[in-house]
């Protein structure tokens, strides 16, 4: 067994969770990637024509150049076969996982629809890639986590789970469907810290706030929100880097929302940034 920290980030090609994954390899992880997008310059946007940067292969060459270990591994969230299959490929290559980032959401239509044009396949979709395939993993790993002693989860939900938008889609505004999945997706960190705090499972939900992202600038949209302040993807992998290695964390923040924004600011942890 590989006796080095080892974290599973879904979602790693580009954006947050390239950039957590990044992080968490600088502060001594191995880690494991996926996402659907394995070779950089392969992604577009649902038009099928505009080319989204990032793939698992750049990510993981980044990983490696810590000195840490990058293992990439394809996976669909609308594939549930595909989900628990990358688990167990990531199990069987390290021996053990410490840190599940929950990062990786459904990118498809459905997700900036107004309450009128949210039609049912739409909103399967939804609850599929942003809640039911993200409780599927973590069920499927419990029972491993527990044995070996303990584990880190730590999902990245939205403050569209509790936050009214300021206007409507297009003037800051966001899809109803996408709010209530993160709605959904955040009740699981604190009810599971409940249930298996004891058993050495510590749960974080992270709001990483707006971060201009490739799709964002891909579509043209990273002004969009300007009531909102914004961040680059290294401030949220800095603040998830800085809460599974701080061993205080848990005693404040178990099972509780961490705004990254905040925590990444007052603590200093990414320097350069805010300028």
């Amino acid at each position: 067994m590989n006796a080095r920290k080892v974290a599973f980030v879904t979602g790693a090609s580009r954006g947050i969770g390239r950039a957590c994954a990044i992080a968490l390899a600088q502060t001594g992880y191995d880690v494991a990637v996926t996402a659907r997008t394995m070779i950089d310059g392969t992604a577009f946007l649902d038009d099928g024509v505009t080319p989204v940067p990032g793939g698992l292969d750049t990510t993981v060459e980044q990983i490696n150049a810590t000195g840490q270990e990058g293992f990439p591994i394809e996976m669909d969230l609308l594939k549930r076969e595909s989900v628990l299959h990358a688990a167990d490929t990531a199990l069987n290559h390290f021996g053990h996982i410490d840190v599940l980032l929950n990062n990786a959401i459904y990118q498809g239509p459905g997700a900036m629809l107004t309450i009128e044009e949210l039609e049912q396949p739409y909103l399967n979709h939804l609850f599929e890639g942003n809640v039911f395939a993200q409780l599927a993993l973590i069920r499927h790993l419990l029972p491993t986590f527990i044995q070996q002693g303990g584990a880190t989860i730590v999902n990245m939900i939205s403050a569209t789970a509790f936050t009214n938008p300021p206007g409507k889609i297009g003037s800051g505004g966001w899809g109803v469907g996408y709010a209530m999945t993160k709605s959904a997706f955040e009740r699981i960190a604190p009810l599971l810290m409940i249930e298996h705090g004891d058993e050495g499972i510590i749960t974080y939900n992270i709001d990483p706030g707006h971060v201009v992202t490739e799709r964002q600038k891909a579509k043209q949209k990273e002004k969009e929100y300007t009531a909102f302040p914004s961040a680059p993807p290294e401030a949220i992998g800095a603040a998830v880097a800085w809460l599974v290695q701080e061993p205080t964390a848990a005693e404040e923040y178990g099972g509780a929302i961490v705004n990254a924004q905040r925590e990444t600011k007052r603590r200093g942890l990414l320097s350069g940034w805010p300028e």
